[in-house]
């Protein structure tokens, strides 16, 4: 189960990455938040693939989602 938490939170920090990494482009600013943000989100994946003995495939994200938010509202 810990490698579902650590896949989740790396997807939703790769997301939050993506606005972060346009906003410094298009400002003209070096994207440093952003490219930590990405690094972040990459270590964490990487985490989860190599904790999980079967791996994960595309199909196995939305479930990975469905069952990190049920362990927390249960």
């Amino acid at each position: 189960m810990n490698s579902d938490i650590y896949l989740v939170v790396g997807v939703v920090v790769g997301v939050l990455a993506i606005p972060s990494l346009l906003g410094a482009y298009s400002g003209g600013r070096p994207p440093r938040a952003g490219a930590i943000m990405v690094l972040i989100a990459g270590g964490l994946i990487t985490l989860a693939a190599m904790n999980n003995p079967k791996g994960y495939t595309l199909q196995d994200v939305p479930k990975a989602f469905v069952r990190v938010i049920g362990k927390f509202v249960n």
